[in-house]
């Protein structure tokens, strides 16, 4: 019989969601079948599990330098960017808030909705045309604003620009400020120490390094405890209301845990392969170009590439002809890929909506060949472009 011979399926939306680990899912799947007792009941079952969700609460403590009491397991990273956003600015009666147009809608919708409810004064930091923020003029901002809420991202999902959250944290210490970071995108790809970074708050969502969808965490320093953003029961110290997702939880700590102990190791193949995509796109397109700091290795996420390919009638149906040819990609952030809106930070960045704009996101489970597959398919389609 002659061999059926398929077209590889190949995955770059790691930005998006990553594939689940195989030790991340051998750690859950007690605790999906045998382990099922609710974390705040008192009798056995329940104390079993309690020390499950204590366990990893303590580890993912350990990885960042943190006090377990320090974390609060979430759903996610929207829901730990909305608790501390909500609950520091009504906590503490903050009357201004300072962000970045280029923020995840996570923290930029959740600000805006503050701030159109007439809560808090919105002022937005400046940055130039490749998305590198103006820290002179946060600085100029915080000057002119006492105690405000300052919420600015350390990797940008769509163009990878990765923003120093150290020097961040200092001018905010200097001016009084309560500092949210969102680190979504640099969990589990970069080692955070809270006690460095001068941060009140930072988050984790455990899809993004190869654990489970629905598992997060905020890191809360404890010198700014905050009103819940979810009331009800008295489950995580009284910070987030409702039973916890505890299989989830332990795919959390279990996915950061195997994150940190091979983190090197996976940013060398990362940026090998991102290198790799680079060098080939150069050599097969004319006039190819990358979106932010996407291209300059150290400030920018290794697991992130944003291309700008060439004006073409092509651009419209970019998306999809790499979909039919087995290629998944995103033309920005996947949180705005239904909606017709596109991508509000290419936008901001005053990108030419001629152009077409393609992330690549990588993980440790993407190969060479790989890459080589996904620059083919787009050869195909603008190597005769013109520059």
């Amino acid at each position: 019989m002659t061999p059926i011979h398929t077209q590889p399926s190949v995955y770059f939306d790691n930005a998006a969601t990553t594939p689940l680990d195989p030790e991340v899912l051998d750690a859950m799947l007690p605790f999906m079948r045998e382990h099922f007792g609710n974390p705040s009941s008192i009798h056995g079952h329940g104390r079993k599990v309690r020390a499950a969700l204590e366990n990893a609460r303590k580890t993912i403590a350990h990885l960042i330098n943190a006090a377990p009491a320090e974390i609060s397991f979430t759903s996610g990273g929207t829901e730990a960017d909305n608790c501390a956003a909500f609950g520091s600015i009504r906590t503490f009666g903050l009357k201004h808030a300072i962000t970045s147009k280029l923020e995840h809608h996570a923290v930029l919708h959740t600000l805006q909705a503050l701030e159109k409810s007439g809560e808090i004064e919105l002022s937005y930091v400046r940055f130039d045309d490749r998305g590198r923020l103006d820290l002179g003029h946060l600085e100029e901002l915080l000057g002119t604003h006492t105690r405000s809420f300052v919420s600015l991202m350390h990797g940008n999902n769509e163009i990878g620009n990765l923003n120093d959250i150290q020097a961040i944290g200092e001018l905010c210490k200097q001016h009084g400020a309560i500092f949210h970071t969102d680190t979504v995108q640099t969990m589990g790809h970069y080692r955070h120490d809270v006690r460095q970074l001068g941060v009140h708050f930072l988050v984790g969502s455990a899809h993004k390094f190869h654990g489970p969808k629905g598992a997060g965490f905020l890191y809360t320093n404890s010198e700014v405890q905050v009103q819940p953003l979810i009331h009800g029961g008295s489950q995580e110290r009284n910070q987030r209301a409702g039973t916890e997702n505890v299989y989830g939880v332990v795919g959390l700590a279990k996915a950061l845990e195997i994150a940190y102990r091979d983190m090197e190791a996976h940013h060398r193949h990362v940026q090998g392969l991102k290198d790799r995509f680079i060098a080939k796109l150069r050599a097969e397109i004319e006039d190819v170009q990358f979106n932010g700091m996407s291209a300059e290795a150290d400030q920018s996420l290794y697991t992130v590439l944003s291309v700008s390919l060439p004006p073409s009638d092509l651009n419209e149906m970019l998306l999809f002809n790499l979909d039919i040819n087995h290629v998944s990609a995103s033309g920005g952030s996947a949180c705005t890929s239904g909606s017709n809106i596109g991508s509000h930070v290419l936008t901001a960045l005053g990108c030419d909506p001629a152009r077409g704009a393609v992330r690549f996101s990588m993980s440790k489970y993407n190969t060479a060949d790989e890459v080589d597959y996904a620059v083919e398919q787009l050869a195909k389609m603008y190597r005769r472009v013109p520059a």
